[in-house]
């Protein structure tokens, strides 16, 4: 096993007030997305929106990875140059996603597995000869009355494990990601509750397939209240939940930390994470950053339309919605950056208040 390589990269991919990009959605998801928007779901318009993620100016001024989908591995600019080699270039590591998605558990109804297991030591060597240094699998855990059992939990927990082996066996940094979601009208103790059993969970099943903490990089949800739940908590509440939680279950020698935002809007998932520093500066033994999906790429794609005149506009928007994660991890977030032309300028310590 790459032991060095593997801390460096972990350590690389957590450095400074930099965070990661999500744009690993699958053809199905992406397509979704395109539609609500008004967008053609083509191969083509999905070429040319990626293309305008990895060519925003700057870009790596914010981003230290940006995980990828199998087909955008292999795509290129209208020019020819390859998306990864766009990327390394701007100093942002390169990543991919390889679970093959969750499917209904046997047994289980309402509850999902992930796939994907099947062939991926070859798939790994292949995705590291193209340059991806970093990889993710997301498990999904759904509440509600019934769920989570303890045997979704542990077949969940047991997969990523297996993949994060798989992973380090092959010089690449696992994303572990339990992802416990949003949806219901669960209450805020009831997530944490869950989540708390999640994560125990992932991280015994880590030290039985004998995966080094400190090659790995823990892509959790926040703690929150179900999006139905008429009693939605303030952002400190969020994050002394969260927060609490990660200090009860995550190892100290895990190197970092980067939330998934989960369905929030940018806004929150932005605020979330400022308040955590803000609150917990100095108190934190793991880096905490962002792995934001939705939460940067939206406004850019809403602004974008598929229309060409709109790219360099959408870019602007993208690289705001970055830099304002970076104030965030330096907990310098204020709702007022919002309307700033360049937030990633201003520096300002607040505490934030919920």
């Amino acid at each position: 096993m790459k032991t060095e390589e593997l801390i460096s990269t972990a350590t690389a991919l957590m450095a400074g007030d930099k965070g990661l990009l999500a744009m690993d959605e699958s053809t199905g998801t992406c397509n979704k997305r395109f539609a609500e928007a008004g967008i053609p779901q083509t191969v083509e318009y999905r070429r040319a929106y990626r293309e305008l993620i990895v060519t925003t100016p700057n870009l790596g001024n914010c981003l230290s990875g940006a995980i990828l989908y199998d087909e955008t591995i292999y795509q290129s600019t209208k020019k020819g140059m390859l998306f990864i080699d766009i990327l390394k270039k701007a100093g942002i590591i390169p990543g991919i996603k390889v679970d093959e998605g969750a499917v209904n558990m046997a047994g289980f109804p309402g509850e999902k597995v992930t796939e994907g297991l099947d062939g991926l030591r070859q798939r790994l060597e292949k995705y590291y000869d193209l340059g991806a240094r970093f990889a993710k699998w997301r498990a999904v855990i759904i509440i509600n009355e019934d769920t989570p059992t303890k045997a979704n939990i542990e077949a969940n927990m047991h997969l990523l494990a297996r993949y994060a082996g798989l992973c380090q066996e092959n010089g690449i940094v696992p994303i572990v990601e339990p992802e416990v979601l949003m949806d219901g009208d669960h209450s805020i103790k009831r997530c944490q509750k869950v989540t708390e059993k999640v994560l125990k969970a992932l991280f015994k099943q880590l030290e039985k397939q004998r995966v080094d903490l400190r090659g790995i990089i823990l892509k959790p949800n926040m703690v929150l209240p179900g999006l139905k739940n008429t009693k939605q908590a303030s952002i400190n509440k969020v994050a002394k939940a969260t927060v609490n939680t990660l200090l009860k279950c995550v190892p100290p020698i895990v190197p970092g930390i980067a939330f998934l935002s989960g369905g929030q809007s940018p806004e929150l998932a932005t605020a979330h994470l400022n308040a955590m520093h803000v609150n917990y500066k100095g108190k934190l033994p793991w880096a905490l950053t962002f792995s934001f999906a939705r939460a940067i790429q939206q406004p850019a794609m809403d602004l974008w339309k598929g229309d060409d005149k709109n790219v360099k506009a959408a870019q602007k928007v993208l690289y705001k919605r970055a830099s304002l994660n970076n104030a965030a991890r330096r907990g310098e977030y204020t709702p007022d950056m919002e309307q700033e032309e360049n937030p990633k300028l201003t520096v300002m310590s607040q505490k934030v208040i919920g």
